[in-house]
């Protein structure tokens, strides 16, 4: 299907494409996998699926196309000519549909939602938990509003920078700098690390309990040192976590359309399709303090 994109978020992977930071991203490729638009002709509002699986193995028959082996992903995939464009072609079963009231930018949240719904679900994550968040950026105010959807007893949110700490208590959660962590009284049961490094996977498990699930999401690094023993003897379990299956892509989609509280923080900066590459370079730089920047492509 043509879909005529309205918004497209710039994603922390985008931005590590544009710095050749990981080799996820080829140069040349047009990037962009959050977004949200119009089916051309009929106008309908629509946000799309990135996860193409191959639609005959035994993961896609399950619903699991997270794990296809021959699985591509929109905005990684350099076949695919992505969202950071004014119009895009993608397999009609990818495309999602909107209620026609729903906030152009809600739509374009609705796949980093998906990352952090699918991590708290692979953690488990039930009303009993105290659930630990490393991580204040924007897949990890994902992690923490799933953790709130799923109905997590207690949330709290680990972020060394003031500004999305800042962010994270407007969503309303408790926010810590991580040298207060210790402080926090009664270990965490589930930690989402929204980060991926050794520091952080360190944080997770001092600041879990015996027993803990710790979910790695975040893609800091491609390596990272893991204390055996903060594993073994206290039975930790370290689950990964990348994207997310298509059942829960549409129930995030659905979640997102009844505008649950806090949404409307998530977008804190905008620029034209022309203004992109300065986006991009201000948020490599460090020049812009932006948790979430959205490209309009096209609709304001």
């Amino acid at each position: 299907m043509l879909v005529r994109v309205a918004a497209t978020g710039i994603c922390g992977s985008d931005l590590h494409g544009y710095t050749g930071e990981n080799g996820r991203r080829h140069p040349g490729q047009v990037m962009g996998h959050e977004t949200v638009g119009r089916i051309e002709g009929s106008g309908a509002l629509v946000t799309v699926n990135p996860v193409i699986g191959c639609g005959i193995c035994a993961q896609c028959a399950a619903g699991t196309e997270q794990l296809c082996a021959g699985r591509r992903i929109i905005g990684v995939d350099p076949t695919y000519r992505s969202a950071f464009a004014e119009l895009m072609a993608v397999p009609a079963g990818n495309v999602v549909v909107l209620p026609v009231d729903t906030p152009i930018e809600y739509g374009a949240l609705v796949e980093p939602l998906s990352v952090g719904y699918h991590a708290a679900v692979r953690g488990g994550v039930s009303p009993d938990d105290r659930v630990l968040v490393i991580g204040g950026g924007p897949i990890g105010q994902a992690c923490a509003l799933a953790a709130r959807r799923l109905g997590a007893a207690v949330v709290v949110v680990s972020e060394p920078t003031a500004s999305r700490r800042a962010l994270v208590s407007r969503l309303g959660f408790e926010a810590v700098e991580p040298a207060d962590l210790a402080d926090l009284g009664d270990m965490a049961t589930v930690v989402l690390d929204a980060v991926g490094s050794s520091a952080s996977l360190a944080a997770a498990f001092a600041g879990s309990a015996l027993g803990a699930r710790v979910v790695l999401v975040g893609m800091n690094a491609p390596e990272v040192s893991v204390a055996a023993y903060a594993v073994s003897t206290y039975e930790r379990s370290v689950i990964g976590s990348f994207c997310y299956p298509a059942r829960e892509f549409r129930e995030t989609a659905a979640w997102v359309a009844t505008r649950p509280p806090g949404l409307e923080h998530l977008v804190d900066g905008r620029a034209g399709l022309g203004g992109a590459p300065d986006a991009f370079a201000g948020l490599a730089s460090g020049a812009l303090d932006a948790s979430k920047i959205l490209v309009y492509c096209g609709e304001a």
